[in-house]
């Protein structure tokens, strides 16, 4: 058995946070397959956005690796419109060679999807253009921040600043000026170009989380890495939700990326042994 962690910052007090749609905290490691997803998250003006978009016709396999490549797709949910999508490959999941992660353009979240199985996948097309490769400006500051508490600030439509505290996870594959960061208050896998943000004053590295040696192994903690492992979560109502552990977090290894089968946002915990 597996618990979720309080906070992905177990050793940074003033950052306890908790999965926001579930109060349960145990899960097992014997999933299946799950059902279907059903929304898109977006931060402008430091607000989220969500909108319905996903099923149509399967797409036929590309024969060409698509990683690194610009695409675009329709994709209609139900009975719904069909929507227009572009985006980056940023990775293919070796643990499930057909869920791709992407960032599709104006939005923040990193979405997985299987985008040659996905019936609400339609008309996919891999674009001419490639990804521009730009050098890092500060690769110390870049090296720095990965794995450290920050404190991330954007702004409202009314023009006031809002903090949100979270995580520096790693440099993004694919657009290198990139990061994948989590926070607090929605533990989903998110990409922002942080050097500029640290830059112009908008990301602060905390003190603590800078300045303190690494913290020892809790005991308990998770050694052996859970990827390509099933996970089962059981909620407060009596229903499940599954997924899989798709990624481990090279900075903090006892971080994980897990994608729900209901769901195609990638989530982000902090995974500790049980029994």
């Amino acid at each position: 058995m597996f618990l979720w962690k309080g906070s992905l910052l177990q050793n940074n007090n003033h950052l306890p946070f908790h999965p926001p749609f579930l109060k349960a905290k145990d899960v097992s490691l014997n999933g299946h397959a799950g059902v279907s997803a059903n929304m898109m998250k977006k931060r402008t003006s430091h607000k989220k956005h969500r909108s319905s978009v996903g099923p149509s016709k399967p797409v036929s396999q590309p024969r060409r690796n698509i990683v690194g490549c610009r695409i675009q797709h329709g994709w209609r949910e139900g009975n719904g419109p069909v929507t227009q999508w572009k985006g980056t490959v940023l990775d293919q999941v070796p643990v499930n060679p057909s869920l791709y992660l992407i960032k599709y353009d104006g939005f923040d979240c990193v979405y997985g999807l299987e985008l040659n199985k996905d019936e609400r996948v339609s008309a996919l097309e891999v674009l001419p253009d490639r990804v521009a490769t730009s050098r890092i400006s500060d690769a110390h500051l870049a090296d720095t921040m990965i794995g450290k508490a920050v404190e991330h600030m954007f702004e409202t439509e009314d023009g006031s600043k809002d903090e949100w505290r979270g995580m520096v996870l790693a440099r993004a594959p694919v657009m290198n000026t990139w990061f994948y960061i989590t926070y607090e208050k929605d533990p989903v896998l998110y990409m922002y170009q942080l050097l500029d943000d640290y830059k112009e004053g908008d990301l602060r590295i905390m003190a603590d989380s800078n300045d303190s040696p690494p913290a020892e192994r809790e005991p308990g903690e998770v050694v052996d890495s859970l990827v390509g492992k099933q996970v089962e979560y059981a909620k407060e109502d009596g229903s499940k939700r599954t997924g899989m552990v798709i990624h481990q977090v090279e900075a903090k290894p006892s971080v994980y990326f897990i994608k729900f089968d209901d769901d195609f946002h990638i989530y982000v915990y902090d995974l500790v042994k049980t029994s």
